[in-house]
């Protein structure tokens, strides 16, 4: 049985995927005038973390992140951080990378270890963006005063970069996976009548 302590590999991925997510704020943000949101790379990110170490060192990870900006490192879009920010119209979307990660780790868990690039982009596509848009747009519309509408229909904006970020993952974590199997353990949707997996491969490692 895979053990539920977090090794040193384990602190090591965490560590990596948030500083990618750091990172990939520095290129800067393009602002939309959609409700004063801008387009980052941020998700991209989340969902790189979520789709090659899984849900736990994912969701983790994007935890990290989000705590590391919450005191106050400069590391959300546009660089900026605080409790202000957090809180603020966007935070909503900071809290939707969490759930995007673990959403996004839990679907590949259960396309590994073939990962077919079709099934795994629908499912990133749209576990990953509904799982962001879930939390961010009805506290945008809180945030803001804007009818929740209203407040959905400016996301359509992002959708064009949300889906060519997706890509990018899927085509990524297929490559990563191939190449490094074990980073996420997999878990078939069907499982036999004992409650094991149908695939042996599934006790490598934890997830």
């Amino acid at each position: 049985m895979a053990s539920a302590r977090i090794s040193a590999r384990d602190l090591a991925q965490i560590a990596v995927f948030a500083a990618l997510i750091a990172a990939l704020t520095l290129p800067g943000a393009i602002p939309t005038g959609a409700l004063g949101l801008p387009i980052t790379l941020q998700t991209l990110g989340v969902l790189l973390a979520g789709a090659i170490i899984g849900p736990k060192k994912g969701t983790l990870a994007v935890v990290v992140y989000v705590a590391l900006g919450a005191i106050g490192l400069p590391i959300y879009a546009g660089g900026t951080g605080g409790l202000g920010i957090l809180f603020g119209p966007t935070g909503g979307f900071l809290f939707g990378f969490i759930l995007c990660a673990f959403v996004v780790g839990w679907l590949t868990a259960r396309l590994l270890p073939r990962y077919p690039f079709w099934p795994a982009l629908a499912l990133t596509a749209v576990g990953g963006i509904l799982s962001v848009y879930l939390i961010g747009v009805p506290w945008l519309a809180v945030t803001t005063g804007t009818p929740i509408v209203a407040a959905a229909i400016s996301m359509v904006a992002f959708l064009p970069g949300d889906l060519i970020k997706v890509l990018v993952t899927v085509s990524v974590a297929k490559a990563v996976h191939r190449a490094w199997p074990g980073l996420i353990t997999p878990r078939p949707w069907g499982r036999k009548r004992d409650g094991s997996s149908t695939d042996a491969t599934t006790e490598a490692v934890d997830a």
